[in-house]
């Protein structure tokens, strides 16, 4: 498939308009398996991430669970207007508590636990549940890119400079999505509390049991402004730290210096190396003065209305102050309630 459409390395930054536009897919019937997607406050754009999965809805024992934790907008009710959709709805605003409860109510296999704001072709889909069914393979992705087509400079060379920095072995982490199948959801059962879960989940496996699979890539929009990124990068570090993974900051560098091809790709250089060490300070004060759970996040990336529709506002006042009562009275456990 590859050589026929020319896709982009995975990681690459890139405009989305350069990818050609895939073959329609003719998706078995007898797929089976499940899309698990936290989804927090993301009215924005859980509907285009949901219709880029359209195409599953037809399969009997295809699963498409969206986790709204801790969530005050409307993205339940947008969620609940695509009626192949199940709904949960948590008190809690945690995700991996989001990716527990998809869980419980998932009913088929292999899973893929996919953030709210990407979109995946199923063909992409079908193509990793494929390879999950290998011997030996418990875990896979699709290949990713970052969409930079409405980022600013700064943004836009932070991306390029990180596309051309190789990371070693085969790595779930950083792309917006990952799967298992059942024998590699058994190597952890539940999902720890965690910032960076799919730091966390890499870690889980060796690299011979995990695929990034040659397939119609997951579209990452980056953020839009250097604001947006400094919350993307910081939430990251914040992971790797809390997980004790080592920086591997002085072999990127002495890469990305060494990929350094003219002025463009030196600026590149430069700015990716300025936002990651303020990154890293900003990561170090957060943890030092608002605690550990603290959940940064692009807002930049989620300002542009869904072109497959208006934007919705949230929540009125009196349901949200109604849910806030309710969770304040609650005790223990968060409950969730699954709707379709």
């Amino acid at each position: 498939m590859s050589g026929r459409l020319h896709l982009p390395s995975d990681g690459s930054a890139i405009d989305w308009s350069a990818v050609p536009a895939a073959p329609v897919a003719v998706v078995p019937e007898e797929l089976t398996g499940a899309v698990i997607i936290p989804a927090h406050n993301e009215q924005a754009v859980i509907g285009r991430t949901l219709r880029s999965l359209a195409p599953l809805a037809a399969l009997h024992q295809f699963d498409v669970v969206v986790v709204c934790n801790g969530t005050t907008d409307a993205t339940p009710d947008i969620a609940r207007s695509f009626d192949f959709v199940r709904v949960v709805e948590l008190d809690e605003p945690s995700k991996t508590a989001a990716l527990n409860a998809g869980d419980d109510v998932a009913t088929h296999w292999p899973r893929l636990y996919l953030d709210a704001d990407i979109e995946l072709a199923p063909e992409a889909v079908r193509a990793v549940f494929e390879v999950l069914t290998y011997p030996g393979v418990l875990a896979a992705r699709p290949v990713h890119v970052y969409d930079i087509a409405h980022a600013s400079m700064p943004v836009r060379a932070y991306y390029r400079a990180r596309g051309r920095v190789p990371v070693p072995g085969v790595r779930l982490w950083g792309a917006g999505g990952y799967a298992v199948n059942e024998r590699g959801h058994g190597r952890f059962v539940r999902f720890p509390r965690v910032t960076a879960d799919d730091s966390w989940l890499d870690g889980q496996f060796q690299n011979h049991e995990k695929r990034v699979v040659t397939t119609i890539p997951m579209r990452v929009r980056t953020p839009a402004d250097v604001t947006g990124l400094m919350a993307v990068l910081t939430r990251q570090r914040r992971g790797y730290v809390e997980l004790g993974i080592e920086s591997a900051a002085g072999r990127r560098l002495r890469t990305l210096v060494a990929s350094i091809r003219g002025p463009r790709s030196a600026v590149d250089a430069a700015w990716y190396v300025v936002l990651t060490m303020a990154a890293r300070r900003r990561s170090a004060r957060a943890l030092r003065h608002r605690g550990d759970r603290d959940w940064e996040r692009d807002a930049s990336s989620r300002t542009m209305p869904d072109p497959g529709r208006p934007m919705t506002t949230d929540r009125p006042a009196h349901h949200r102050a109604e849910r806030e009562r309710e969770s304040s009275e609650r005790k223990g456990k968060p409950q969730a309630s699954a709707t379709r």
